[in-house]
């Protein structure tokens, strides 16, 4: 299957020039939802045949950028990729959730009836985790018990489903402090082949996300990158250097077919230049950078990046009444 990625809309334009061979993949692989295609998300479904799973079932909006709130479209976008999510993880086998910020998870005052009767795999919600998350993990976990789920605890563990492995990292920092707490990475094997889901770790700025990867050495990664929309804030220069290297090392040691970089990184519509040092190197060695929206054949809408171009070629009288930052962050 071959996909060349294109998106014009009015005064919008952003192309991603990728071809996508999905021919010797032997899992089937999509980004439901994703920064690429238009919400903060990294939810990801896989069915290697023995298994169906979602990773982190939620998607949320940035309560503001650029001084603005989320455009009309933006907030169109996030109901139809809640539909998504409810839609397919209501038929899968398995759930995983890596952390619990709330583009990760559903919020508290949602419809879970999607996710009745699930065995759910969570980041420990006791452990390794900052007062924030604790509360979230509480209250989500109390909800999965009300619609009758499984729920089992992910940290350092294992799970084996006919010929499927299912690995999870320790605790691993969110990003280059433990402030916003930790989440853990996710590796599936079917024998032949191995993706890691690094959850939120901000482009590997830290030696203990790295490792999980390193030791697994997967052909697929599907990665948090750099949060280059904050460079000079949150995200130093050394960050950037760090994250760049360590994703160099990724490359050099495992060889993996397709680093699809993602969320954080796609919040700056000059990614690209940031780490086209990454890509060159990624080349040389056959291994395709790509977003998650040319990795899933999906149109390329970083729509929290754009929200500037959308309301000047989508003038809208106001930006819709949210409730509070956290209902979309």
């Amino acid at each position: 299957m071959l996909f060349s990625v294109l998106y014009v809309e009015k005064k919008l334009k952003r192309v991603e020039n990728y071809t996508i061979n999905y021919g010797e993949l032997s899992m089937m692989i999509r980004l439901v939802a994703a920064d690429s295609i238009g919400t903060r998300s990294m939810c990801t479904f896989v069915d290697t045949g023995d298994v169906s799973l979602v990773i982190d079932p939620g998607a949320a909006l940035g309560p503001w950028r650029y001084g603005l709130r989320p455009h009309p479209k933006e907030v169109k976008r996030l109901e139809e990729h809640k539909a998504k999510i409810a839609s397919l993880t209501s038929k899968v086998d398995l759930v995983i959730v890596t952390h619990y910020h709330y583009d990760h998870i559903p919020r508290p005052y949602e419809d879970i009836s999607w996710l009745k009767g699930k065995t759910v795999v969570v980041k420990d919600p006791e452990n390794n985790i900052n007062f924030s998350q604790r509360t979230r993990a509480h209250l989500f976990v109390e909800q999965l018990r009300k619609v009758g789920c499984k729920i089992l605890v992910a940290d350092r563990g294992s799970i084996r489903i006919g010929t499927t492995s299912i690995k999870f990292s320790k605790a691993v920092q969110h990003g280059n402090s433990p402030k916003l707490g930790y989440v853990i990475e996710v590796c599936i094997s079917t024998g032949s082949e191995r993706l890691v889901h690094t959850s939120d770790v901000e482009g590997l700025v830290d030696e203990q996300q790295l490792d999980f990867i390193i030791q697994n050495k997967p052909d697929i990664v599907i990665c948090d990158g750099p949060m280059t929309y904050m460079l000079g804030n949150r995200f130093t220069e050394n960050d950037l250097e760090k994250s760049i290297n360590n994703l160099m090392r990724i490359i050099a040691s495992c060889r993996p077919t397709f680093l699809v970089l993602d969320h954080h990184l796609i919040r700056d519509l000059n990614w690209r230049d940031k780490v086209n040092k990454l890509i060159t190197y990624a080349d040389s060695f056959g291994t395709c950078v790509c977003t998650a929206a040319a990795f899933s054949g999906l149109s390329y809408e970083p729509l929290e990046a754009m929200r500037r171009e959308l309301y000047e070629s989508f003038p809208v009288s106001a930006g819709r009444n949210f409730k509070t930052d956290e209902d979309y962050v």
